[in-house]
Formats: C-alpha cells, structure tokens, sequence
C-alpha cells in the first residue's frame, strides 16, 4: 500500500490453502421475521460473541444472551437469559461487565444491559439529539448505528435521522460518549450521516466516518479528542455531491487509521501519528484504487467500498454492489465488486497482495486478530443463492472458506475463538418460495 493502486493489476485470487469452513455445530431459531427480498432490507439483526457469552438480538425486540460451551468436540450453546426492548435492537457491544444495546426506532434508545442477567443498569433516548421522526418509516426512524467500548468502563455511540420530504434530504447525527453510569460526557452534533465509528488502542482518540455530506458538515472523516470530543484533524476526499466516507478503522497495533471513500471509490491510509497537512486536514498517507469507474460493455460502471479493517500492519477493504453511472438497468458486473482486497501497509508493489470474492453484499465485518468473518447476503443483481455463507477470511494469507447457509446471512462477530452469525430468511421476486430461517449459528473459527 504504497501508492495509488490499480485494482486490475498484478492481483492475485485467494486460494482454498489455509483455515477451513468455520465448525457452526450450533443453530438456535430466533422466532420470525418477514423474509427478505431481492433487493438489500435495512439492518435487522444484531450479534455479539464475547468472552464465552454470545448476545443475539432481534427484529421483534428480544435480546438474548447464552453460554456458549466448547470443551467437547461440538460447542453448545444454553440459555442465560431473554429481554425484551422497546424498538428493533440492531447493534450491540460488550463494555466492561454491560452489553450496550442500540435500537431502530420511534426512540432511538440505547441501553446498557448487566451481562449476568439481563437487566438494565441505564438507557437513554437517542431521539433527544437527532430528533422526532418525520414520517411512520423505518427509515426516517432515529437509528443507533454503532457503538464501540471507550476503553475506561464506558463507551461511544452514535445515533442518526433521516427525512426526505419530497424533494430535500436532510440527516441528523450525533456522536454520544457515555460514562459507565450512563451520564452523557460530551456529544457532538452534526447535519451529516454518521455510518461508522472507531478508537484507537489507548483510547485517546476516536474516528467517525459520515458517508453523506448535504448540509454544512463537509468532512467525511472526523479524528475527535476522546476525553472532551472536540476536533483534532479532518479530511474529505473531495469530491462532488454528497457520498464521502463508507467506513473507518484503527489499527489498533500500529495506530494507523483507514477509511474507506465513497467518494472516489479508493481507500486511504493516514499518518498514525496524527499528523495534518497545512490545510488542517488528514495527512494522506496513500491512496489505492479499489472498484473505481470501470468500463464495461457501453456503460462505465463502480461499486462502493463499504468496510475497511486493520490489523497489525495488514488492511482489507471490502467492496459492494456494482452500480452505473447515469443508469439504473446494469447489464454488467464490476470486476472489483463483493471483493476483500488485501494490502500490507509496508508492501513495496501497487498491487493488492490478495483478492478474494465474498460471494455476496456484505452487511458488517467481524474481526479478531487475522481473522475477518464475513457474512455474505445476496447478490441482488444475480439472485443466486449459492453465494449465501458465512466466509472466513485469514487476512495474512487471503485464504478464504465458505459455510454455506439456505437463507442470507446478515449479522457477525467474533472474539478469535468463536464466532456467531445471524441467518435471515429471503424470498427472491423471481423466484417461489423461501429460502432459509432467522437462526442463530454458533461455532469455532478453524
């Protein structure tokens, strides 16, 4: 990753060498859910998988936590305990003895449920930052994007609101640091669509990605001071209308920090010490070129990287579906589209070091060390059902093993020793019939 790459150049496919399908010995039904269609529902589905615990929670409002046991040749899971919470429950993080919870929603509430049984020590209503929802949707509903550990007992969420009035769109963010008591510590406000947040290994620093920018918030990429939430440095890829940053990533090891563009459809590298240039922005540090524009047939065609993950000097950026500039019809595929693409940050060529396929649109990453799982839904253009699995990718090697699975899978996490994904069941428009159940599957990383 030393400069600006092409993404057909010099690449190599992963091969099957290296860790085998992941062992899910364990599958628990999550009850029913409308079955997901052709085209990519929202975010339905939230896992977490954290010292021998494993937190699933679901569209109908439960939250479920169990035990998982691995000392025989299957892991098996029991039951801890079941709650229930007012709104749809789509993203969840281990912090300290809790399980912060947050929800999509009328209230966009975030809750922090004690990790022995269930019961909630505080909650907050993320609604009170971002706003009253504009319509009955789910989309203009307030929705808890994310939500990381802050290393000292409490944790960081944040929180957006989309309306669209026929005409205008406009977002509503907020970036919450919460004590472990629940009190606000600070919050940061913005007209601009939060898509992911992240900190660094000590804590001092935390990274937000805003993946559109319509308002006066012109900054895909904001470094804020953890202890007070103010702005350190900034960055925008700089490019015209409003897409700007999918994804961002500490490398927690290194320092180094990662985003994903959607702006120019690449993925950066900034200085891990911090450093800004003369503007005040991110001192770039590369750039390399991941499903740019791409001509294919008679249309010039790219894809979205829509997740970026670091790791001890290695970073893998993920790409999504293929789109066409100036048309909706799409007759080709992206070659660059559903791609892993791995770089080392010291590597001496402008070439990924590896590519591997994902088969299908992924939903989140889950990430431990050199382990990336990946959960794989559909591809929607070509509604094949064979690309449904649960991938497992070594980020040294770019060794890639599929689990398949009859529905999609939507949902992850893993700590290295175990992993958990969420399936969803999907009924293609073209097709009779549906494939799958909303399961929970539980197993070893291999």
């Amino acid at each position: 990753m030393t400069g600006v790459d092409r993404s057909d150049a010099g690449s190599v496919e992963s091969t099957t060498d290296g860790p085998g399908p992941p062992a899910l010995d364990a599958i628990t039904p999550l009850g029913q859910i409308e079955p997901a269609r052709s085209r990519h529902m929202w975010r339905r589905s939230g896992v977490c998988v954290h010292d021998g615990l494993v937190v699933a929670c679901t569209w109908n409002g439960e939250i479920v936590a169990f035990d998982v046991d691995g000392g025989s040749d299957e892991c098996a899971l029991t039951e801890r305990w079941r709650r229930s919470i007012a709104g749809h429950p789509v993203t969840v993080a281990a912090v300290d003895d809790a399980l912060v919870v947050g929800c999509r929603g009328d209230r966009g509430r975030i809750a922090a449920l004690d990790r022995a049984d269930g019961t909630t020590n505080w909650s907050y209503e993320g609604v009170a930052d971002v706003g009253e929802a504009s319509s009955d949707s789910v989309f203009h509903w307030p929705y808890v994007v994310a939500v990381v550990d802050d290393g000292d007992g409490g944790c960081v969420a944040a929180v957006r609101r989309y309306e669209h009035d026929g005409q205008d769109r406009r977002w509503h963010s907020a970036i919450l640091r919460f004590d472990a008591d629940g009190a606000v510590r600070w919050r940061d406000e913005t007209d601009a669509s939060v898509i992911a947040i992240d900190r660094d290994a000590a804590g001092d620093h935390l990274a937000v990605a805003y993946n559109r920018c319509g308002g006066d918030h012109q900054h895909g990429l904001v470094v804020l001071e953890a202890a007070s939430g103010s702005v350190v440095w900034d960055w925008d890829p700089g490019t015209e209308g409003e897409r700007r940053v999918g994804d961002v990533t500490f490398d927690r090891e290194t320092g180094a920090l990662v985003a994903a563009s959607h702006g120019d459809y690449c993925g950066y590298l900034f200085d891990s010490d911090g450093a800004v240039d003369a503007t005040g922005s991110g001192s770039e540090r590369s750039r390399v070129e991941l499903a740019t524009e791409h001509r294919v047939g008679d249309q010039t065609l790219y894809a979205y990287p829509t997740h970026a993950y670091a790791h001890d000097g290695r970073v893998v950026f993920v790409t999504g579906n293929t789109y066409a500039r100036d048309a909706r019809e799409i007759a080709g595929r992206h070659p660059g589209e559903h791609t892993a693409f791995g770089y080392h940050v010291d590597g001496d060529t402008d070439a990924p070091q590896f590519r591997a396929s994902t088969g299908g649109f992924v939903t989140e990453l889950a990430a431990a060390g050199s382990t990336v799982v990946l959960p794989s839904a559909q591809h929607f253009r070509d509604r094949d059902p064979a690309t449904h699995a649960i991938r497992v990718l070594d980020i040294t090697t770019g060794a890639v093993a599929a689990s398949p699975t009859e529905g999609i899978v939507t949902a992850a996490s893993t700590d290295g020793q175990f992993l958990a994904a969420i399936e969803e069941p999907i009924a293609y428009h073209d097709d009779e019939g549906t494939l799958g159940a909303y399961a929970l599957h539980v197993g070893r990383v291999v």
